[in-house]
Parts: C-alpha cells; structure tokens; sequence
C-alpha cells in the first residue's frame, strides 16, 4: 500500500504529461502515489473520464499510451506509485460512434458479437434510445454520408443503419433498425438497458460475465502487471451483478495491487469480509472526522432555524419523499423491470412491494447471502409503513431468499444503491438543509457530530480491521470541500449568533423556496470570498437537484432566474455584503483551526490519506464541476520551497500553514511508516480537556489537535490543561521544539492549533 495519495483529475487540458509535470513536486511534498481520474478513452471533451468509451487504450486526449508509459516511468522514478480509478459498471453511449461496441450493437442487435456485453432487457424488441426532442421529431430524421456507409441523422447525432435495411424514407429505415429513437422524457418509464442511476447516456455492462471482464479489464491489469500502476480504486461497485465476485476476479488479476472501492458505508455498516479489498475510498472516515469537530449543543438552535425559515426538519420523513420520488417518477423503468420478475403477484402490488422495500433499505444495499440484516430491515420497514401489500412483500421476500443469487434477487439489490444514492445523497441532501456541514457523501445529517469517545472507537476498530483503507476530506463526488466543511463546522459554536443573522439576510434578501434559502446563506458564508458566477452556478444545481421548484427537465423558468440574480444581488448590496464579510471574520479563524485539525487527524490516523488535488492550502470549493477547476503549482511549489527551507508560516489567508501541516505528516510516513501503526486514544486533563483530541500511534508518536475553538476561546482558554505522554524525548515535527512528557496545551499550542509529536530514545 502506500503512504499516501495524491489525487489528479485529468482531463484533456491537464493529460499525462502535465500530471508528468508535477511529480517532483508530490515527490518533494511527501506523497506516496500519483491518483488519478479514470484513464481510459472516453467521451469526447469529457472533464471527468467516467464516461469511458473504450477501455482497452489509454485516453488519446489525455495523451495517449506513450504519455501514459512516459508518467509510470516518472513515476517510479520518483519512487510514487501509481493508482487508477477504473469504472467497471458503466459505459458512455452519449457519442454512439466513439463507443464501439455501443455502435456494433446498434448495428447488428441482437447478432452483435457485443450483444451481451450491455444489460439489455432483448426480450422487449428494439433498444429504445429516448434522444428525441419528442417522439414526433422522428420525422426530422435524415440519411447521412458516414466513413463505412449510411447513417441516420437527428442534428449531430448520428446511429448506424444495419446491412440490407437501406432504401425508402429515413422514416422508413428507421422503422427497420434494432434500435427505435424516441422522445427523451420516455427515458425514465420505457427505459431496457440499465444504465448508470438516471443518466441514460451511461449504459450499464455486464461485467459479470466472464469475457466482458476480460475484454474491459485487460489493459488495466496489464499495466498492473507491467508494473506501471500499482493500485486501483474502484468506481460504484454496489451498480455490479456481483460485486463479491467482481472483486474477487479483479484481485486474482491484480494480486499485488492495493485495492480500494467507492463503498459507501452506513454508520455501524463494514465492508462485507469476503471482497478481498484493502477497504474503502474513505467516505466513512470522512463522516467521523467532521463530525468530532461539530459541537452537538447546537442541534437544537438549528433546528429551531430551520423550522421557522419552513424547512423540514424530520430528516426520515425528507428521506423518504425523496426516495419515493426517485422510484414513482425517475427509476420508474428499473421498477417495472424488477416487478416483472416477481412471479404469483398483480403486476401493480409488485410494483408497489419493490419501490417500497427500495425506499427502506437501512444501507446501499445488501449482498445477499451477505448482508441479510440489510434485506430483513428493509422488508420490515416496508410492511410496517404499506400492511395492505403483504401478500406482494411474502412473495417478494420469498423468492429473492429463494434465489440470492437469480435475477430478481440480483437486480433489486443492483438497483436499491442508485434508489439510496439519488434518492439521499442528491435530493435530500438539498432539502434537508439544516446544517450542511453534515450534508456529505456518507453522511448523516441527521447525527449532529460525533463525541470524542465515540471517535476514538471507531478509529481504533479501522487500525485494527483496516489499516490498508483509504481516508479522505474532499473528492470530486463531495458535495464541499474539506476547509468549506470545516468553516461551516465552526457555525456550530455560535449558532445563535449565526440564526440571528440568517433571519436579518433572509428579510432583506431571501430566496423564495426555504431549504435552497438556507443552503444559500450557509454556502455563502463557507465559501466566502466566493464570485456571482461560482455561486449562481452552485445555486442552480442545488435548486435543480433538490427537485422542489426546479429540476433538471421541468424548469420553472422564474424561480430558476430569481436564483440566478441572487448572488449579483446580494454581493452588490453593499451593507449586506459587509455584514456577510463581518461575519465570516468571526468564524474565519475557527475554520482554519478546524481545516488543520481535521487534516492533522487524517493524515496521521489509521488508514492511507489521500489529498485532492490542490486541498494543501486552503480551498473552498463546493460541488462538481467547480471542484475540478484548474490547480495553481506554481504558487504551491514557491510556498512549499520556503517550508522546507525551514519557514514556519503563521495561519493566514495563504494557506501556507496547512501546506506545513500536510508536508510533515505526508513526509514523516512516507519516511517512517513503522511510527503509524496501531491507534491508541489519549486523554488530556484540566479545565479545557474536552477540547482536546488526541491519540498515539505505536509508542513513539502522538498527534494533538484543538476542537471547538471558538467555546474554548469563550471558556477561558486552555488554562491548566496538559496532555499526559509516555516518558521520553518529544519533538513537535511541525515547529522542530521539543517538549516535555506532559506539556501544557497552552505552550503547545501556541503557534499551530495541531502538534505531530515524535518520540526519540534518548
């Protein structure tokens, strides 16, 4: 495994020579890999790289194999390892001639040699392709001169014409392919491919069977085998048939390799013990660090807020409208397809029975036989809240523990993660807007922090079961990033202070729909200083995501430019903008003594950190794309030269302390890992103890960071607080001072907010 990761996202302006260009800077900040957006071909422009359209090459616009080979070889000789992120669940169609086996499949359906490598429901005739402005438009249909032939023409887009079916109107050849163009809204209820959640331009594959892996997975593993890459971080594994035997398959490919899945992890949930993986991308880890620094005294006040602003504030009740909704209006075709499995059932009661156990699932999903307490709770909360459907959910019930591994069993599972996922995490996250600190990627908002004693619990069972997992702060699937997390945290610690001006913001310039309002001010804060066009283009996707007023495909034109004015609004309105400003001042400090504590804690704790991209000074970014904007090296690598010639830079708007705090940690692993194993909680004693946090890894280093800084301030400050340590020498590695083996908080933390403390025999 390595010491730590470094995450990349390439994309055409930034390919594998640039990501080439910054290898001695990682080298040099302390980094153990290189980790990179996904590789492959894909879509054409694709800023992303999930949307792969050919996996056997590496991305020709990314710079192709010899690029490819040429970072590897940097790479290893820089002494970095090189991890990829591969998507095996998915496929772009979006371009059907940049995917050839999409195009192939059109072409010949079900005679195609790729027939089977998409999950396509063949039984009900031709694949519906829902790309039409309407299903009238087909009269707008054109033949076309292509590289191998004719084609059909709508616009730009082009589809093949199967051998012999030419001749007549393009109405007429139509009517003769494998495939029938429809009007786009038909999408979600006629839908027979599985696709990616609600995107129909990712189809799902069937990388189950055994020459789909083999023909989607073969260049990878041989860079794996070649020694070129040396872990691999898989993309929404909870999507796959069987994602146990996916992995399974994948490590006797990559025997090596470190192994790590986008698993997301439901409080008191583990990765199931039979994936032979290294762990998880970090999700969890994440959830537990923010949560120890949120003081939970303030769940009342905000929810007191939210309620009066008219906020919902029962976050079950939020939840699971919003799944509801995503099984009655947006997964309506993957339900239908399901219930048509169960058999001795009205086709109506199956309906119902398999959207209602989907809403309950307690997790992503379960992995049957694995996992059964999932499927049981699911099933149980199902009949608790429909009684009447009963007979639908025995039969339900009792064909998928029949059968755990048949089709019914199989793609109701495949398809309660994409219910949790865009039913929780895209549409509830924007409506239960409470404190959206919590709002994260595995997150539960409705848990307001976590204790220390808690903490300490669970990061000592991760030492033990999983010292190999990844940890992170900030990806590029989190809805904010870490240093706007850790700002916002610190609005916990004057909630009443922060209500207050909500309500005086709210009467002089709300938004009219109350969850997107709240958000607005939230984000506004935590992202300050922040420009119209960032924030009217995160307002946008908010509103639309929450599906409240605006969504993706119904506008409701005038709410969506009333939501577009509000940023030039409010940051022209001078007084306004300066009360804004004032109060950001207030928790500017915190926020930075939150952001170094939360990294501290995560690049020294149990677990392999990563570090996205940039997020070594400070960064406050909000959702994709606007955290995939470009990084500055030339600033990073001009401060970090001055740290390690030995500056101590003071906390301030450069960031330059985080990038000390990020160097030394990443450094001291990469350098000693043998002082990071094990996990042991610490304890501090006085009148300010509680906002301690401190734990030993091994017996020769401590980490100590400050929580809750703004009540500590209030309280008096440190005062008598010493943190007791085993007997010896111990070193500050952040400021070089040693200290004694029972330092008092108030001198060792009166430069940083953190000490990473190191032990020397003497």
């Amino acid at each position: 495994m390595p010491s730590s990761t470094y995450r990349v996202q390439l994309r055409p302006e930034f390919g594998f020579p640039a990501a080439g260009g910054i290898v001695d800077y990682l080298r040099e900040l302390g980094a153990g890999a290189l980790y990179a957006s996904p590789v492959l071909d894909a879509t054409p422009g694709s800023t992303h790289g999930y949307d792969v359209t050919d996996p056997t090459k590496a991305r020709p616009e990314l710079g192709g194999e010899q690029a490819r080979k040429a970072l590897s070889a940097r790479l290893k000789e820089a002494g970095l390892g090189f991890v990829v992120d591969i998507v095996p669940n998915h496929m772009s169609v979006e371009v059907p001639k940049a995917n050839r086996w999409w195009w192939d499949v059109l072409r010949h359906g079900r005679d195609s040699a790729y027939a089977n490598f998409f999950d396509i429901d063949w039984s009900r005739g031709r694949v519906l392709l829902p790309v039409l402005g309407e299903d009238a438009a087909v009269a707008e249909l054109s033949v076309e001169d292509g590289p191998e032939g004719a084609e059909l023409g709508y616009y730009e887009h082009r589809f093949p014409i199967a051998p012999g079916t030419e001749g007549g109107s393009p109405q007429e050849v139509h009517a003769r392919q494998h495939y029938e163009l429809v009007g786009w809204r038909r999408g979600n209820r006629e839908l027979n491919y599985r696709r990616f959640f609600d995107i129909t331009n990712l189809a799902a594959v069937s990388v189950e069977r055994p020459e789909v892996f083999a023909e989607t997975h073969g260049e990878v593993l041989r860079w794996v085998s070649d020694g070129d890459v040396t872990g691999l971080r898989v993309d929404h594994p909870d999507g796959l048939a069987d994602p146990g035997g996916y992995l399974r398959r994948l490590r006797a490919g990559a025997p090596g390799a470190w192994l790590v899945v986008e698993k997301i992890l439901h409080p008191g949930e583990a990765v199931p013990q039979s994936w032979p993986v290294d762990g998880t991308t970090g999700y969890d880890a994440l959830r537990e660090i923010t949560g120890v620094f949120a003081d939970p005294a303030a769940e009342p006040v905000f929810t007191r807020l939210a309620a009066e602003q008219g906020v919902r504030t029962g976050f079950a009740e939020v939840e699971q409208r919003a799944r509801r909704l995503v099984t009655d209006e947006i997964l309506v075709a993957e339900v239908h397809r399901i219930a048509a499995l169960c058999s001795g059932v009205d086709s109506g009661a199956a309906r119902a029975a398999v959207a209602e156990v989907m809403i309950a699932f307690p997790a992503y999903r379960s992995y049957l036989p694995e996992g059964a307490a999932h499927w049981d709770e699911a099933v149980a909360r199902a009949r608790e809240r429909r009684p009447e459907l009963a007979p639908a959910f025995d039969a339900l019930d009792s064909q998928v523990r029949g059968a755990p591994d048949g089709e019914l069993a199989t793609r109701i599972q495949q398809t309660s993660g994409m219910v949790v996922a865009k039913g929780t995490e895209d549409t509830t996250f924007y409506r239960f807007t409470r404190f959206a600190a919590l709002n994260e990627v595995g997150g539960s908002p409705d848990r307001f922090g976590l204790g220390v004693a808690g903490f300490h619990t669970l990061a000592t069972g991760r030492a033990a079961a999983q010292p190999a997992t990844m940890t992170t702060l900030t990806t590029h699937d989190t809805k904010r990033s870490e240093d706007t997390r850790a700002r916002l945290v610190a609005l916990s610690e004057v909630a009443e202070e922060f209500a207050a001006a909500v309500r005086r913001w709210t009467a002089r310039r709300g938004i009219d729909e109350p969850a997107l309002n709240l958000l607005a001010w939230q984000t506004l804060v935590g992202a300050w200083p922040i420009s119209p066009a960032r924030l009217r283009d995160y307002l946008d996707k908010a509103a639309k995501e929450s599906k409240l007023r605006t969504t993706w495909t119904d506008h409701d034109e005038e709410f969506e430019r009333a939501v577009a004015a509000w940023p030039d609004e409010v940051l022209g309105d001078a007084e306004l903008a300066a009360d804004v400003e004032a109060f950001v001042a207030r928790v500017r400090g915190a926020g930075w003594s939150n952001s170094l504590g939360q990294k501290l804690v995560q690049l020294a704790g149990p677990g392999v950190p990563d570090v996205y991209q940039g997020t070594e000074l400070w960064d406050h970014s909000l959702v994709d794309p606007d955290n995939r904007r470009a990084v500055d090296y030339s600033v990073r690598r001009e401060i970090l030269a001055r740290v390690r010639a030995g500056e101590q830079p003071g906390i301030d708007e450069s960031g330059a302390a985080k990038l000390l705090v990020v160097h030394r940690a990443l450094t001291l692993r990469r350098d000693r890992p043998e002082l990071f194993t094990g996990y042991r909680p610490l304890h501090a004693e006085g009148a300010a103890a509680d906002h301690l946090l401190a734990f030993e890894r091994g017996e020769r280093l401590t980490v100590a960071v400050t929580r809750l800084p703004l009540g500590l301030e209030r309280s008096g400050g440190w005062r008598d607080t010493v943190l007791p340590l085993r007997d010896g020498g111990w070193t500050d590695v952040l400021t070089g001072r040693a200290v004694g083996d029972a330092p008092r908080a108030a001198a060792l933390f009166d430069r940083y907010p953190v000490a990473l403390l190191v032990r020397e025999d003497s």
